[in-house]
């Protein structure tokens, strides 16, 4: 995980994932058209894209088509959430037993 949250740390990189999501299959020339970098420079962003797995290649003659991986950021996501949604979902369930159940002594305030 320390890879893939290396790798999202860059705006640069960022911006590549959104260009593949947009547009999957483009090739290091197409990224390039959209930075102000050189292609060598791109390329070694989407390097370090592929080293988190947020990328997968496909070699196609002498061209590579990239892809956006999602399943890094998946990772990431159900090791979190599914802990905290929990917790939440625990807490939101005792506030509202707890807000249409008051305790007898403020039902009997609340009446008088």
């Amino acid at each position: 995980m320390d890879l893939v949250f290396a790798a999202l740390a860059h705006p640069v990189r960022r911006r590549i994932l959104d260009l593949l999501l947009e547009s999957p299959g483009s090739t290091i020339a197409g990224l390039t058209e959209h930075f102000k970098m050189s292609g060598v420079g791109v390329l070694k962003h989407v390097r370090v894209l592929e080293r988190a797995g947020l990328i997968v290649a496909e070699k196609q003659g002498r061209e590579r088509w990239l892809y956006f991986n999602v399943v890094p950021i998946q990772r990431v996501y159900d090791r979190w959430t599914n802990d905290y949604a929990k917790f939440w979902a625990g807490r939101l369930s005792d506030l509202k037993d707890r807000l249409e159940n008051p305790p007898a002594s403020k039902r009997g305030a609340q009446s008088a």
